[in-house]
């Protein structure tokens, strides 16, 4: 049976008291309390530095079975080694194999830089080695890589397109993998836009496809709201 799994990009905001944490809950209680609520987060550290050892142990312990982490991948492959070769990739998944090892792992996902513009051959070289036990999805912020050759290549590997939105770009809703991976980056979303998401979402679950789906963090709670009113709408 297919899983929506829905949560933010980060929990660890203080600003998000007392709507969404209680008021005198301990920084170091907020991941416990964050999966009580949501099923699923975005780790944007694993982009900045590799997780030490102990972090990944506190994660798993605050989190119940089922709870599923998304690690961006390390800016070192996506954006200095810009998907060349490098061993670095190797000690990456090395790294946060402690997740995947206790079932909390979810999708890695590999965030491009704007700049970098489609190259077909060096994609096909990067996916060809990638892990196959491993979900991973791939975010293009240049519009050069949103072609077929592309979408075929994924649908080989079984690689998904991040269905990423904000209100600059957009990526149009291809489906390339046996789950999908959605990104909400605009600045708000209406009641009558939270709907329409839930509705996609329930198609795709239709489907028999695993949802992620991450709506970015703010200033205010309201992303992990929307992230809870979306577990509920979508059953």
């Amino acid at each position: 049976m297919a899983t929506l799994f829905a949560g933010t990009s980060g929990f660890a905001y203080p600003s998000w008291k007392p709507d969404f944490y209680p008021p005198k809950l301990p920084a170091k209680d907020f991941l416990k309390h964050y999966a009580t609520r949501l099923n699923a987060v975005e780790i944007n550290y694993t982009f900045r530095q590799l997780p030490k050892a102990t972090t990944l142990e506190n994660w798993i312990t605050a989190t119940p079975e089922g709870f599923s982490f998304a690690c961006k991948a390390h800016q070192k492959i996506t954006h200095i080694m810009r998907l060349r070769e490098s061993e670095f990739t190797e000690v990456f998944f090395k790294a946060i194999d402690p997740l995947r090892a206790t079932r909390r792992l979810g999708p890695v996902l590999f965030q491009l830089a704007p700049n970098l513009k489609a190259d077909l051959p060096l994609l096909t070289a990067f996916v060809e080695k990638l892990p196959k036990d491993i979900r991973c999805a791939f975010e293009f912020r240049n519009k050069s890589w949103l072609v077929d050759d592309v979408y075929r290549l994924f649908e080989k590997h079984g690689i998904a397109l991040c269905l990423a939105e904000s209100d600059k770009f957009e990526v149009p809703e291809v489906v390339t993998a046996g789950f999908v991976y959605v990104r909400l980056r605009k600045e708000d979303y209406s009641a009558e836009e939270r709907a329409e998401v839930a509705k996609r979402v329930r198609g795709m679950l239709a489907g028999g496809r695993d949802v992620y789906v991450f709506f970015k963090h703010e200033d205010t709670p309201a992303g992990a709201v929307y992230a809870g009113e979306l577990l509920k709408a979508a059953g």
